[in-house]
């Protein structure tokens, strides 16, 4: 029998039951692959973060209940925050090498994680797919771009807000959908929406800001931005773009920690 650390983590929250809850479970070795994705499957959260200690830091990989997936942030600050609270870690850094999108790092300033990834282009489309409008439930949108995902464009944070999208008529555009405006009282607000995964709609999403940062710096004129994801848990985010790279910093809280019993 194996036994492993289990961490619940509420990312991108000071207080439980908000942000992004995301499972994490250090390993001593990599187990096999079907091992963790039917370990991600029983703890039946949006994902889970594995890491392994090695010698220059920890190799980190991500799983959904459907598949391993290139990069989650809000597991990555769930991890991290496992890293500097409950593993006697002694440093303000973390460096973490991954399999699909390189080496990230994540640095500690008080109760604040700040996560460094690459910056993500977008390109505009000038004739949106009408799908798309349509799964949202909108007629119209001030732009629209793409790049890893859509990214539409609204006037406001009441527009956010208000859209009530159908999920599953969401799937032939074979791209995830986030959707921003302008905030009230931060720069800007988002929501973001995972057709045919195992959450509908995620409640705060790091990965995302790498492609909103870059497009928001260069519409309000400025590198440091207040975010916030208003989704029904809703999270809030520190962001910065420095050149190619953008900073994502949120808190996190442990909701839960517990043993993995594998037989």
């Amino acid at each position: 029998m194996q036994e492993i650390d289990f961490y619940l983590v509420d990312a991108f929250s000071d207080t439980s039951f908000g942000g992004n809850a995301a499972a994490v479970c250090p390993l001593e070795t990599w187990l096999p692959d079907e091992t963790l994705l039917k370990m991600a499957q029983q703890h039946n959260q949006s994902e889970t973060a594995f890491f392994v200690h090695t010698d220059d830091g920890f190799e980190l990989r991500w799983f959904t209940t459907l598949d391993e997936i290139d990069l989650c942030g809000h597991a990555t600050l769930a991890a991290s925050h496992v890293i500097f609270e409950y593993l006697n870690y002694p440093h303000t850094e973390i460096k973490f090498s991954t399999r699909f999108v390189g080496n990230l790092t994540v640095k500690r300033h008080g109760d604040w994680l700040t996560l460094n990834f690459l910056a993500w282009s977008t390109e505009v489309v000038d004739n949106p797919p009408a799908l798309l409008f349509s799964a949202l439930g909108i007629s119209s949108a001030k732009e629209v771009r793409v790049g890893r995902d859509y990214m539409v464009v609204l006037e406001n944070q009441q527009q956010v807000e208000a859209v009530t999208p159908d999920i599953s008529a969401m799937i032939p555009l074979d791209k995830m959908v986030c959707i921003t405006a302008p905030g009230d009282q931060y720069d800007f607000v988002s929501r973001f929406f995972c057709p045919g995964e195992g959450v509908p709609e995620d409640p705060v999403t790091g990965s995302a800001h790498s492609m909103l940062i870059p497009y928001w710096s260069e519409k309000l004129g400025k590198t440091q931005l207040n975010a916030r994801q208003v989704s029904r848990r809703g999270g809030d985010l520190r962001c910065e773009l420095q050149g190619d790279r953008v900073l994502i910093g949120g808190q996190a809280t442990l909701y839960l920690k517990g043993r993995i019993y594998l037989r």
